[in-house]
């Protein structure tokens, strides 16, 4: 088998155990809607998928790239969704199940933690970040280096704009992952996860294209949620 690489390796104890909780988390769902009944087996199957999908994240540069934290939180999904479509589970299910036990995971930490994250996300400190790893994304030297990578654009929103700003993803590195390992048909599963991880931290997400779906591009945009919808994420 191929290896882990170091940077993976070093938050590896932290990644199994948040896919035990998952599994714990999607325990009831994958008897009552997957229609699945030896849980036990399923489980360790998607142990053993994980420690494959360890070994296929790639690198985009570790705790330097704002991505790196994206690929570690959710590739795993691709190890349930691999498993569950070889026991004929049918993808829709697939999507409800992986985004309500996302959102119970989410939802384990506290309100005032996730919302102090999402302040943390829409910061004018953030937004300087995400611009600068955007205008290096688009370089020849950041795609040579780091082939797997997102490559986006920052957007700054126009006067008649509702949203606070935006990023513009011309290039997904999930879609490169599914791509190469034949995971395209669960892309929109792992998509319909961000509305889920944005939500449970004050955030409204809009976004009406993506890449998996075939656009050029996938256009995020960003603003707050208001008290009462916070209240209900």
């Amino acid at each position: 088998m191929a290896e882990i690489h170091p940077f993976y390796q070093t938050h590896r104890q932290a990644m199994e155990a948040a896919m035990r909780e998952r599994l714990d988390l999607a325990d009831a769902m994958l008897r009552e809607r997957a229609q699945l009944s030896d849980i036990d087996a399923i489980r360790q199957e998607v142990m053993d998928e994980f420690e494959i999908v360890l070994t296929q994240i790639p690198y985009v540069g570790g705790a330097a790239s704002r991505m790196s934290d994206f690929f570690m939180r959710l590739t795993g999904f691709m190890a349930i969704s691999r498993v569950l479509r070889r026991h004929d589970v049918p993808v829709p299910v697939i999507g409800e199940i992986e985004r309500e036990t996302y959102k119970a995971q989410l939802l384990t930490t506290s309100e005032a933690e996730r919302l102090a994250a999402g302040r943390q996300f829409m910061s004018r400190e953030n937004q300087a970040l995400m611009r600068e790893q955007a205008a290096r994304s688009v370089t020849r030297a950041h795609q040579a280096e780091f082939p797997d990578d997102f490559v986006y654009d920052f957007v700054e929103p126009r006067p008649q704009d509702s949203f606070e700003f935006g990023i513009d993803y011309k290039a997904c590195g999930f879609c490169k992952l599914a791509a190469r390992h034949g995971d395209k048909e669960i892309l929109p599963t792992i998509c319909g996860l961000d509305f889920v991880a944005y939500a449970t931290r004050g955030i409204r997400l809009e976004r009406t294209q993506t890449l998996a779906g075939g656009a050029s591009h996938c256009n995020f945009r960003f603003s707050r949620l208001s008290p009462d919808a916070e209240a209900g994420s």
